[in-house]
């Protein structure tokens, strides 16, 4: 819990419009369903498939599990906030939103760098690939994956608890965002917000010179 002892936050949302906020609910509610069970049907249909067996599909399945969870990180308390009008979130829930939104971002942007070097290696090495992206390797990078996604995502969290808050605890958002939070907050956000966007730029930094080192 923060020093001055939040226990909550007041999400805005998107509208004070009770009307759209329905239309919103309807829309958000078909989109998401649509999303998980298209990421689902993608991840269940690679597992069972033993025809389906190349590095790429690999990636595919766990970038379409990454997806799904990622959908289902925020639009549930989004579409109840909209049908409830309940825009209240508690300070662990808010934690715990943070943590998982930066923790599966980043890594599925590492996903999406590792697939975009399969690719590579099948277009301008195709005479190798089978030899470099070998199962024990596809492993490897996707535990590397998790490994900096939770890396991130700690990071991200621990500067966060260190924030404190002033009245009003309201945010301009519609979920727990941590530039967000930095608005709202009484401390000196400046040298943690340039902490946080270098850890964020230093990921992005190191996955591309991964990536140009390969070429």
């Amino acid at each position: 819990m923060p020093p001055n002892n939040v226990t909550e936050f007041v999400l805005l949302g998107l509208t004070q419009d009770s009307a759209l906020q329905k239309i919103l609910f309807i829309v958000f509610l078909f989109i998401s369903l649509f999303a998980v069970l298209a990421s689902l049907l993608i991840v269940i249909t690679i597992s069972l498939s033993p025809t389906i067996s190349a590095p790429m599909y690999f990636f595919l399945k766990h970038l379409s599990l990454i997806d799904a969870s990622f959908t289902s990180v925020t639009t549930p308390k989004v579409m109840i906030d909209l049908l409830y009008q309940k825009r209240n979130i508690s300070w662990g829930a808010c934690l715990t939103q943070l943590f998982m939104g930066h923790f599966l971002a980043s890594s599925e942007v590492i996903v999406l760098t590792v697939m975009a070097y399969d690719c590579y290696v099948a277009i301008c090495k195709p005479l190798h690939y089978t030899t470099i992206m070998q199962q024990e390797l596809c492993q490897l990078l996707m535990v590397v994956t998790w490994i900096g996604g939770l890396l991130h995502a700690t990071v991200q969290i621990v500067f966060t608890m260190d924030l404190t808050f002033c009245s009003p605890n309201a945010t301009d958002h519609f979920m727990c965002d941590f530039f967000s939070l930095l608005e709202i907050a009484c401390s000196n956000t400046y040298k943690l917000g340039m902490v946080v966007s270098v850890n964020t730029g230093g990921m992005c930094l190191l996955i591309f010179s991964c990536y140009s080192s390969h070429r």
